[in-house]
């Protein structure tokens, strides 16, 4: 059985769409991943993206016209009765590599920590789930000493609102998005900087369908 989803957005200055499809083999899950690049260019394999899964355990990308690969690895342990989720990931071509882990204290309280090696920086993210419909967010740059916060709820089931800031940038964004297994799923967003002379804030809409073959 083949698997894929279809994907559109639309922002102020640009539309774009892509497609993913992806087979099971055994436990592992062949992905190929194009955006409308492949057939505006050619036929050519920009825009073209493979994968290599196995859920919980690893994930391999080759970006097909960067010619750069990506490894991610995954585990879980647990630490005196809490699990703790972590993530290895190695970027070829700059040569960067990513350790990111999650401890989940209880079901509503979960601390992660994202670390770029030899960058001399971590960000670290505390998240609060209230009442199983609100989350709360705030996450802390150690090398540029700022804050983002994060507000999200669930609404009639599918629907979920959100409210960011960054107070780096002043940034402020706000989301609506659904998912439903009938109609597929939506998202729209806007940001602006807060402070900023009154303008059009950056507006934009995806829309995607997932479907089977």
């Amino acid at each position: 059985m083949i698997k894929g989803s279809l994907k559109v957005k639309n922002t102020n200055d640009k539309n774009s769409a892509g497609a993913t499809f992806a087979v099971t083999a055994g436990n592992v899950k062949l992905r190929a991943s194009m955006t409308e690049a492949i057939i505006v260019n050619g036929p050519s394999f920009n825009g073209l993206a493979l994968s290599l899964e196995k859920p919980g355990s690893f994930i391999i990308d080759y970006n097909v016209p960067k010619k750069d690969i990506r490894f991610q690895f995954m585990n879980s342990i647990r630490v005196a009765e809490k699990p703790i989720s972590l993530n290895y990931i190695h970027f070829r071509n700059d040569n960067r590599t990513i350790l990111d882990g999650t401890i989940a204290f209880d079901s509503a309280n979960k601390v992660s920590v994202n670390h770029v090696v030899g960058s001399g920086n971590a960000k670290l993210k505390y998240t609060y789930l209230h009442g199983g419909v609100t989350t709360f967010e705030q996450s802390y740059d150690v090398a540029k000493e700022t804050w983002d916060f994060a507000v999200s709820r669930k609404v009639y089931g599918d629907d979920v609102f959100k409210t960011s800031y960054q107070t780096s940038k002043k940034l402020l964004g706000l989301d609506w998005s659904r998912t439903t297994k009938q109609n597929g799923s939506f998202k729209i967003s806007a940001s602006f900087v807060v402070g900023e002379q009154l303008k059009t804030p950056n507006i934009s809409a995806e829309t995607s369908w997932d479907f089977e073959m």
